[in-house]
């Protein structure tokens, strides 16, 4: 129970690469949660709809969901639901990268800004503040966001129907704080009550 009561909240700074005015995110989440734990969260407060691989870069190590093919490419991916954020990464200032869709290449920075107590009246993973919205699924990496943006600006553009039908309106610059949390307190709260379920004697 101690060990409980002294667990700190990582504060971190999300921001996505190559895209101007940036998308960025600031979250909180438990020291202990697990990198899957982690993924899971990126793809809640950025928007991204889990649909495409991913993986950690900490250091010189590769984090992600083990894959056989690994061993052709003779990469070393080391499983990302069995390491603890808290020991890959310690002390305030680390950087390490997210990616995501190995496809559009969306690399995220993420930064550790602070440790910090937990309130106990508040739900984590939370995210605190962000602004935009992330770009829209399989859009062709930032150089396709920026010809669909284009597109969807400018109703005489020759694209401007296709992309219109393809995704329906968008507005880079909205983002919702409430919305996002929502999502993170519905997904990690079934999570908590599965979890509780299994460690409750039949």
């Amino acid at each position: 129970m101690a060990r409980k009561n002294n667990r700190v909240s990582y504060q971190l700074k999300v921001t996505l690469q190559e895209i101007r005015p940036p998308v960025w995110r600031l979250i909180q989440i438990w020291e202990d949660a697990t990198l899957a734990q982690l993924h899971r969260t990126l793809q809640i407060v950025m928007g991204w709809e889990d649909c495409h691989l991913h993986e950690f870069s900490i250091g010189r190590r590769i984090y992600s969901v083990p894959d056989p093919d690994d061993d052709l490419y003779e990469r070393e991916v080391i499983d990302e639901s069995r390491v603890r954020l808290k020991e890959v990464v310690s002390r305030v200032g680390t950087r390490f990268e997210y990616l995501y869709d190995f496809g559009d290449s969306w690399r995220h920075d993420l930064r550790l800004e602070a440790i910090v107590l937990p309130d106990p009246e508040t739900s984590y993973p939370r995210c605190l503040a962000g602004e935009r919205r992330a770009p829209p699924e399989d859009v062709g990496g930032s150089p396709g966001y920026e010809d669909y943006l284009e597109a969807m600006a400018d109703p005489a553009h020759e694209e401007h129907e296709n992309v219109l039908q393809w995704r329906g309106p968008f507005d880079p610059e909205a983002f919702s704080l409430t919305a996002v949390n929502q999502q993170l307190q519905k997904k990690f709260r079934s999570v908590r009550k599965t979890a509780t379920a299994h460690d409750s004697p039949s």
